[in-house]
């Protein structure tokens, strides 16, 4: 279940609750799930009950527990908590965890794109300013991505962004790009010389290598007798819960016409890969087995998000590095 998904599960215990009278107010048009904030637990939470209380006339928390009790129990939700005046925390099963890794293998490179945007019309002005015009490229990528009807207009929404150029012809067109997306548009761009340098300091070379690891360990898989099947549980939170996250990342990056979001993720994304990779195959006299097998899924599925991610900002993703 990504945060999308949960969204809508929410959403629909909203409809339930209205729907069977015990809930009087306006049905939102969509709700919002963030992760929890100081004094929350579980995966991630949501203030949509104190948004209903007083429309319905009610105690904040009386409107959680109404909700509560329409959201559990549910095949991906392994509990919901409530804290503080009226908020949902939502703690999300194993099995999720499954449907996430099958979901990212499954839809492969496309993971994360979606119909939100469906029926959306967009037009951004073209720029003759190099990275003004990259940017609004890639803003384009990412609007298409979620279904929107976006084109260049000599008359459509200009996007403001801090000039710098664009020399692909001196640091390579992935390097480049980087230099330019990677920053907030309002923020300067990065300087050049370091995303050359294949170091860990290098964030480029952290995400780029990341997915190559990703590639080796499958190969390496391959001549051990390891198959990626995501069947036991596999204890990487952080990891699982980045990948979880990559829909809502792509959809707001789309949405805020920020390519930097995605960037941002990518690296987290990556130093979670480049932490967990050491646990996925057999060592020594190790054999292999289906926590092998599992560990091994959930790597192909961070270097597909990483595959796909970087796509979208128009950079390679090399097999081998």
């Amino acid at each position: 279940m990504t945060p999308a998904d949960l969204s809508l599960t929410v959403l629909h215990a909203v409809r339930r609750a209205v729907d069977e009278g015990v809930l009087r107010v306006e049905v939102p048009s969509r709700v919002k799930v963030e992760r929890p904030r100081a004094g929350g637990v579980g995966d991630y939470a949501s203030s949509v009950a104190l948004g209903l209380a007083r429309g319905a006339g009610l105690d904040a928390r009386a409107v959680a527990e109404l909700l509560k009790e329409r959201l559990h129990p549910h095949p991906g939700i392994r509990s919901v908590d409530i804290t503080g005046p009226g908020f949902l925390n939502f703690t999300l099963g194993e099995a999720n965890d499954t449907r996430l890794v099958q979901r990212v293998l499954a839809e492969g490179t496309r993971y994360g794109c979606s119909a939100a945007l469906a029926g959306t019309r967009t037009r951004l002005r073209a720029a003759d300013e190099p990275r003004a015009a990259l940017v609004t490229d890639t803003v384009l990528r990412l609007l298409r991505a979620q279904g929107a009807e976006a084109a260049l207009d000599a008359d459509g929404e200009p996007l403001p962004v801090l000039p710098a150029p664009y020399e692909p012809e001196v640091l390579g067109g992935d390097a480049a790009r980087w230099a330019l997306l990677r920053p907030a548009a309002h923020d300067h761009a990065l300087p050049g010389a370091p995303l050359l340098v294949q170091h860990e300091r290098n964030p480029l070379f952290r995400v780029r290598y990341a997915h190559a690891r990703a590639r080796r360990l499958l190969h390496y898989g391959a001549e051990l007798g390891v198959t990626p099947a995501y069947g036991v549980p596999v204890d990487a939170p952080r990891l699982l819960t980045l990948l979880g996250d990559h829909p809502d990342v792509l959809l707001s990056a789309a949405r805020l016409r920020a390519p930097d979001r995605v960037a941002r993720h990518l690296e987290g994304v990556a130093d979670a890969l480049l932490a967990f990779q050491h646990t996925v195959l057999p060592l020594g006299d190790e054999k292999p087995s289906a926590a092998h097998r599992s560990r091994l899924a959930l790597a192909e599925a961070a270097g597909t998000v990483l595959a796909g991610g970087l796509s979208l900002l128009g950079i390679s993703a090399p097999d081998q590095i």
